[in-house]
């Protein structure tokens, strides 16, 4: 479910930024520099990195679904609630492609498959935080709120996420208000969203196929966009449509001549710009 951007003033933020490996993107601010990215084939899951507070505290106030650039970049995530299926696939077509992802786990799933995220870890891939139990956040009081983002962070912490860990937090179903953002910003998370979903977590029973599930992210294609996808398959399925579909989708991203970005990459000081590179506050 996409929702319009939430720009926030007079917000009031915590000090406290968790010393770990992580992006930056931004919707309402124009940034400085984008790190050179290569073809979605030769892309380098980008290594752990010191987080400039800086920059990550430029997120925060709003809800980002988008990389402010008119380059021609996109951003791959996986969400991961329900199991680990369809995992190794997906880590295979991104080692093969050499293309970075972000994965935004729930603690629930970190605590159910510590295996799972010392993996994505160790392939590389940054890790977000998707809240412990996937409420919606809107019938949470505010301390029920917080307790699912310190959950989900001690979870994916003691689980072995490492310098994988990164300080992003994804809203569950996609759900957020100018208030929730503020409580995440105030424990030192930045809101990541996206541009558009795949829908491959509907499955053949909720009528996705695969070639939907590439045509939706195709159609998405635009300078700094987010692709959303999911690992696992809910309670009595076995297809993960997008574990099927992300070969192609990789595919399709260099053959329209864009790239695969790790966003951790734009937390770190700003990389010279490449000459007729143009940056902007909006994509």
């Amino acid at each position: 479910m996409e929702t319009p951007a939430v720009l926030i003033t007079d917000r009031a933020v915590s000090r406290r930024v968790f010393g770990v490996a992580a992006g930056l993107l931004a919707v309402a601010q124009p940034l400085s520099g984008l790190l050179p990215a290569a073809p979605a084939h030769a892309a380098k899951p980008h290594p752990a990195t010191p987080v400039d507070e800086k920059r990550l505290r430029a997120l925060f106030g709003s809800e980002n679904r988008a990389v402010a650039t008119r380059e021609r970049v996109v951003a791959v995530t996986f969400n991961a609630a329900w199991n680990e299926a369809g995992l190794g696939r997906i880590l295979a077509a991104l080692a093969r492609r050499r293309a970075p992802a972000t994965f935004f786990l729930t603690g629930d799933f970190a605590d159910r498959h510590r295996r799972v995220v010392q993996r994505i870890a160790a392939a590389g891939h940054g890790l977000g935080n998707h809240s412990y139990s996937h409420p919606y956040f809107k019938d949470l009081t505010a301390a029920g709120r917080r307790r699912e983002v310190r959950a989900a962070d001690r979870a994916l912490r003691e689980a072995g996420a490492g310098a994988a860990m990164t300080p992003f937090f994804r809203f569950p179903y996609g759900e957020t208000a100018p208030a929730h953002i503020r409580e995440v910003n105030g424990l030192g998370f930045a809101d990541i969203e996206f541009t558009a979903d795949t829908n491959g977590w509907k499955g053949t029973q909720g009528g996705m196929t695969v070639d939907r599930a590439v045509r939706r992210a195709v159609d998405a294609l635009r300078p700094g966009a987010i692709l959303q996808m999911h690992v696992g398959a809910s309670e009595g399925r076995t297809d993960v449509l997008d574990a099927q579909a992300l070969p192609r989708i990789l595919d399709a991203i260099d053959a329209h001549g864009y790239r695969v970005i790790d966003l951790r990459a734009l937390l770190t000081s700003p990389a010279p710009r490449r000459p007729g590179t143009a940056l902007s506050a909006g994509a």
